[in-house]
């Protein structure tokens, strides 16, 4: 869903589209739910990303109508405010199960943040770029890195996922430092985010890098440098962090310089073949809707836990994998929230899920005691360890859940109640 700003990320596919219906957040949402419906495909869950520029840099009134519109539309209700709106979503047929909201360490403040989980939102993209300050100065980025880790601390505290965008090859970094910056992305606890998105820098007319690049000042990587570049990065992606896109999608006449190739990823896994490394992010590992019948074995499936700090605080992420394979079925990060959540509803010994996500509802049978899965699905018993961690380990007394507004139901099922923007539970 594109607001209405002039950026040039208006001429990727999702801002043509928003073009086409001026904007109208209820027009994007029912034109598009009904172009998919045509395409055959089941429109029971549905995610909104809100793209193109800041969104919360946008005055207060501007963006409660947009949200309002958008679960206004799944739902059919003409609602007056975002509460009301975020209620009568939540019993749509046609369910919101996430929002994604663009925004940058500036407008990822307190009073930002304690809006957008108004909104019913659930994940962050946060534009980093860089983790040298002296290129976010040179870039005129308008904020520090040290704002970048602050953000993501407080956006983790609250339950957000956290999806950074990184654009390798800015000026006056090179390969070297390029390589170096990853390491220090996935392996210091003060970023470490959930997800990424690569985009490697491009140049586009009537910028500044356009004079740059125009008087020989700066010059992109060659294509094959690119290549091993990203392959380079994918290889150190841990295996709790997705990648969401390697490059950005805008019209090849638009771009002067830069990426000469549309399939950057395959090229880079091709790479990293020839290299001997893999890429065992997420994305790559996760199982295919039509997989998952073919390929899982269900009484291969373990459950899986990685225990890291990120952020101030300590993480886990729970998955039910085949190893053997390395399939992914089913994930859940859960996160005991630090002593500087601002949110009164996690203070005080609470834990938070900050994600659930099931790729496919195979039931394991274990061969140890075939009564205890068969009728439980991965999302249950996920969510049974992380309340055992959080009581036992974390000794926390309540768990909370960042929960899309369409998806609370399957979490009342559980014990949970809505409390402020949050499912909870006490966990005497």
């Amino acid at each position: 869903m594109s607001t209405h700003q002039f950026h040039w990320q208006h001429l990727c596919p999702t801002s043509m589209r928003a073009i086409r219906a001026r904007y109208d957040p209820y027009l994007q949402t029912r034109h598009r739910v009904e172009q998919l419906k045509q395409l055959g495909h089941s429109v029971d869950k549905v995610e909104f990303i809100v793209m193109g520029g800041t969104f919360m840099a946008l005055p207060e009134d501007y963006r409660d109508y947009f949200i309002r519109n958008l679960h206004d539309a799944l739902s059919g209700h003409t609602s007056n405010n975002v509460a009301e709106a975020v209620r009568y979503s939540e019993r749509s047929n046609t369910k919101c199960v996430g929002i994604t909201i663009e925004t940058r360490p500036d407008y990822c403040l307190k009073r930002h943040l304690s809006d957008m989980l108004a909104y019913g939102c659930t994940r962050l993209e946060i534009g980093v770029q860089s983790v040298y300050e002296d290129v976010a100065r040179d870039t005129n980025r308008g904020h520090t890195v040290r704002a970048v880790c602050e953000s993501f601390h407080l956006a983790k505290d609250a339950g957000f996922k956290v999806v950074a965008h990184m654009m390798p090859d800015l000026p006056n970094v090179g390969i070297e430092r390029d390589i170096e910056q990853f390491i220090e992305f996935f392996e210091n606890p003060a970023f470490r985010p959930d997800g990424l998105k690569l985009y490697p820098t491009l140049v586009i007319r009537g910028t500044g890098l356009y004079e740059l690049w125009k008087t020989g000042r700066y010059k992109s990587y060659s294509p094959s440098t690119l290549v091993d570049l990203v392959a380079r990065i994918l290889a150190l992606v841990p295996p709790w962090t997705r990648v969401y896109r390697v490059q950005r999608d805008i019209p090849m006449p638009l771009v002067s310089s830069g990426v000469e190739h549309g399939n950057l990823r395959e090229l880079a896994l091709a790479r990293m073949k020839d290299m001997g490394t893999e890429c065992r992010d997420v994305r790559t590992r996760e199982v295919g809707i039509q997989e998952i019948h073919h390929k899982v074995r269900p009484y291969q499936v373990e459950l899986i836990r990685r225990d890291y700090v990120a952020n101030g605080s300590w993480e886990t992420f729970l998955s039910y994998e085949d190893p053997e394979q390395d399939i992914l079925i089913g994930l859940l990060r859960l996160r005991r929230c630090s002593a500087q959540s601002f949110r009164p509803e996690l203070k005080g010994g609470v834990s938070i899920v900050r994600e659930l996500h099931v790729y496919g509802s195979v039931v394991p049978v274990s061969s140890r005691d075939p009564s205890k899965f068969q009728h439980q699905g991965f999302g249950m018993m996920l969510m049974e360890e992380a309340e055992r961690i959080a009581r036992d380990e974390h000794g926390s007394s309540k768990m909370a859940v960042i929960s899309g507004v369409g998806t609370r139901n399957y979490y009342r099922k559980m014990g949970y109640e809505l409390e402020g923007p949050y499912m909870v539970k006490r966990l005497d």
